[in-house]
């Protein structure tokens, strides 16, 4: 069976769709992307640019989760 690959994901916690919008664009202009992206939208980006955003995504909210866990001591 075919995935259809513009199948939209239903968010667990409402709101979090829109706030992981906002991260995943701030996370790009960090990596140098965010011109990239304003000029040619998502589809103009490489396998490799959006990995690297997503990967950093999930670095970060790793990072983030251990901080609550620890009670928010800690550096980024």
């Amino acid at each position: 069976m075919a995935r259809n690959s513009r199948r939209r994901r239903r968010s667990v916690v409402p709101g979090a769709e829109q706030m992981l919008d906002q991260y995943k664009y701030e996370v790009a202009s960090e990596l140098g992307l965010n011109q990239k992206i304003q000029s040619g939208g998502w589809n103009s980006m490489t396998t490799r640019e959006v990995g690297q955003i997503g990967g950093q995504m999930v670095k970060r909210m790793i990072q983030d989760a251990e901080q609550q866990l620890n009670g928010g001591n800690g550096n980024r």
